[in-house]
């Protein structure tokens, strides 16, 4: 897991957070903000995978290249 990754989770869960509190306070307002930091939290995770994944892909290439 890197960083983006992690952010992004730590992001998602306090967006989670938020709409839930929005829901149970009737806060729309809230709800709304968590609903966009959750979103944001998973888009920045995923960003996360993809670069993962590129650098894993970009490894197995150079160590083709080095055998």
């Amino acid at each position: 897991m890197n960083k983006d990754e992690l952010k992004g989770k730590v992001e998602k869960a306090k967006g989670y957070v938020k709409e839930q509190v929005g829901k149970a306070s009737d806060d729309p307002d809230l709800e709304a903000e968590g609903t966009g930091q959750r979103v944001a939290g998973a888009v920045q995770e995923n960003v996360g995978k993809a670069r993962r994944k590129v650098g894993e892909a970009v490894k197995k290439v150079g160590d083709a290249i080095k055998e």
